[in-house]
């Protein structure tokens, strides 16, 4: 998993080809409509493959429609906690400072107590070598 910005441009492409997908739903299964007195449908012979348009029963295109704008509310939503998550968006620049501050002084610590066991680890690996050499065969 990569860090919020990588996670937040995938999701807004995700988006973006969802987007793509609903536009090719509805062009590709809507129900041919006359919308004016003057609209003619054209009945075009064309091979069931070939056709532009391949309608559905009203229901299940509207079913159709509500689960891909279902899907798209819950990529907006995740959209909108990835950008809430961003660091920065409530801070002022001295608490980032601060912060930064503070971590770099938490980071000290932890190297002054890494240097300590490594202190430590050295003086028992030469203590033990002491008692090692100093065990005579029976």
């Amino acid at each position: 998993m990569g860090d919020r910005l990588t996670q937040l441009q995938d999701a807004v492409d995700q988006l973006a080809q969802q987007f793509v997908a609903c536009l090719h739903f509805v062009h590709r299964r809507h129900d041919l409509e006359a919308l004016g007195p003057s609209d003619k449908i054209r009945d075009v012979k064309q091979e069931p493959q070939q056709r532009e348009v391949d309608p559905l029963p009203a229901d299940e295109f509207q079913a159709g429609l509500k689960e891909l704008s279902r899907d798209l509310i819950v990529k907006e939503q995740q959209i909108e906690y990835l950008i809430s998550s961003l660091p920065g968006l409530d801070n002022s620049e001295k608490d980032q400072e601060r912060n930064i501050k503070d971590l770099e002084e938490d980071l000290k610590a932890a190297e002054a107590q890494r240097q300590e066991a490594l202190k430590e680890r050295d003086q028992i690996l030469s203590e033990l070598d002491g008692v090692i050499r100093s065990i005579r065969r029976p």
